[in-house]
């Protein structure tokens, strides 16, 4: 066997293999006298065919399949004997040779790797406490959840809940099919166009008001964006929020079962720390990524752009399929997912390669430490952790997730951090956003 290899592109590469023609004869040949003792041709007893008659009628047949079977098992020598490590599959072209068997095969290769100046990468890392005005805060965002809703007799203040019937027009034209009745809004919520819930503010039951307003140049209905409307309003019945006590029966609500209210901010707090600190460590990774993405410049191979692609597309397809729709329909061009593709696979190589140099091995403590707490959200935790301990896809995506956190770990103790004391308010709205 020889082969050749052609550095077509950066990463591309065509292997020529050749097989001399002895192999394939020598292949032939036991081919064509196993086939002579089995085939059936008529003036000939069974087993007792000539190999040439056998030749001449199955011949181009058995030389298909033996070219077939040499490329399955030829294709692998020769890349173990160019040490190339190929990405996805091969395009395999055979060639028309007057003697012996030759095909082509056309792939990518894993790029080479540098790992230098990642020991020089510059972060911040955001660092935040949870305190008690937070706890209070977040306590106060559980107890608006329960509110409910008593009728006031007083003029709309913020916060209210109004009850309206409106109709609004624009250019002499109604747009709001006619008139909007038994219409809820929260005065103070931007829940309508800006200035809507202003005029609602210091009116009471059973008023009437108009008034005229500019839609945003910006509004999603285009008929209407920057256009003057002047709405008609009469206001139905005014709302105040009532927040319930913490008390027993609250706490109890959140499944402290104790019902103390100490009891209850520490289980507030705790939460509040457990998410905090991931998304602490999920600022920090990103700004690692970030830098390290920056630092090592990398040519990534199509065929991995290509498959990752398809993973970001995966949801979008699903929730078309769910909602029965056509999938060229949903206009998703390739080009939108393409840049987040290829930093997703750079970021996988390089970390791959941070892992294999270093030698970094999976800590399967941190393994069951990352399930505990993952459970710890469910009723019965127990049965969590044991849903991904009886199924090694499931096991495995936790155990690639850890041993990539793990590298992140690395990275961060070669990098130069710098903390930056930030607010817990800080840190959670950024998420929301």
């Amino acid at each position: 066997m020889q082969v050749s290899v052609e550095k077509t592109s950066e990463l591309s590469r065509k292997m020529t293999v050749s097989v001399p023609e002895a192999v394939v004869q020598e292949k032939m040949a036991e081919r064509l006298k196993s086939l002579a003792r089995e085939v059936k041709v008529d003036g000939f007893r069974p087993g007792k065919v000539p190999q040439h008659v056998v030749k001449k009628m199955f011949g181009d047949r058995i030389r298909g399949e033996i070219a077939s079977e040499l490329i399955k098992t030829t294709y692998y020598d020769a890349l173990q004997d160019q040490d190339l490590k190929p990405v996805g599959h091969p395009l395999i072209q055979p060639l028309d040779e007057a003697e012996g068997f030759k095909y082509t095969a056309v792939f990518e290769v894993y790029p080479e790797i540098s790992l230098e100046g990642v020991e020089q990468l510059e972060v911040v890392r955001p660092v935040a406490t949870v305190n008690d005005s937070d706890v209070d805060a977040m306590i106060e965002k559980l107890r608006a959840q329960k509110q409910s809703w008593h009728v006031v007799d007083r003029p709309v203040q913020e916060g209210d809940r109004v009850t309206i019937s409106f109709s609004g027009t624009s250019e002499s034209e109604n747009f709001t099919d006619g008139r909007v009745e038994d219409f809820q809004v929260v005065c103070g919520s931007k829940q309508m166009i800006p200035g809507f819930e202003d005029n609602l503010a210091g009116l009471v039951t059973g008023a009437n008001k108009v008034f005229t307003l500019n839609f945003p140049e910006d509004y999603k209905n285009t008929k209407l964006a920057g256009k003057a409307a002047e709405f008609e309003v009469d206001v139905i019945k005014v709302e105040e929020p009532l927040l319930p006590e913490i008390n027993e029966d609250f706490v109890k609500a959140y499944g402290i079962e104790d019902g103390s209210v100490e009891s209850f901010r520490d289980d507030v707090r705790n939460s509040m720390e457990r998410e905090l600190e991931q998304v602490l460590h999920g600022k920090l990774k990103s700004s690692l990524m970030d830098a390290l993405y920056e630092k090592i410049q990398l040519t990534v191979p199509n065929a991995l752009v290509d498959m990752e692609v398809e993973n970001l597309l995966k949801p979008y397809i699903e929730t078309a399929k769910r909602q029965k729709m056509k999938l060229e329909d949903i206009k998703l061009p390739r080009d939108v997912f393409e840049g987040q593709a290829k930093r997703r696979v750079a970021l996988g190589l390089i970390l791959g390669e941070i892992i294999q140099k270093n030698a970094i091995q999976l800590d399967s403590n941190k393994v069951r430490s990352t399930i505990e707490d993952m459970a710890k959200s469910y009723e019965r935790p127990v049965d969590v952790i044991n849903w991904y301990y009886s199924d090694e896809s499931r096991l495995s995506d936790v155990q690639q997730m850890v041993l990539e956190d793990q590298a992140i770990e690395w990275l961060a103790s070669q990098a130069k951090v710098s903390d930056e004391t930030v607010n817990f308010s800080d840190v959670m709205d950024s998420q929301q956003r």
